[in-house]
């Protein structure tokens, strides 16, 4: 999956929404930005890798926003099975 497809894809914006959607293993794949400060990520990102969820990690904040369809920067999103 790929950024353009995160903008028709059933999806869960924000890093404390992606952790709650990994613990309740409704996540398909979460996207990271990589200027997120990692204090805020890192219990995402462990998290997805105790629970085997695949990452793939984005340029910028605003970039992940902009592909989410929103105007504002966001640290990560998940995309919902």
């Amino acid at each position: 999956m790929n950024l353009n497809e995160l903008r028709s894809s059933r999806k869960t914006i924000g890093t404390k929404q992606a952790i709650k959607a990994v613990q309740k293993g409704d996540a398909q794949k979460v996207f990271v930005a990589s200027d997120a400060e990692s204090r805020v990520v890192m219990p995402l990102i462990e998290l997805c890798t105790e629970k085997n969820v695949p990452i793939e990690k984005v340029d910028s904040m605003e970039e992940l926003g902009k592909a989410c369809g929103i105007n504002v920067g966001t640290a990560s999103v998940a995309v919902i099975k």
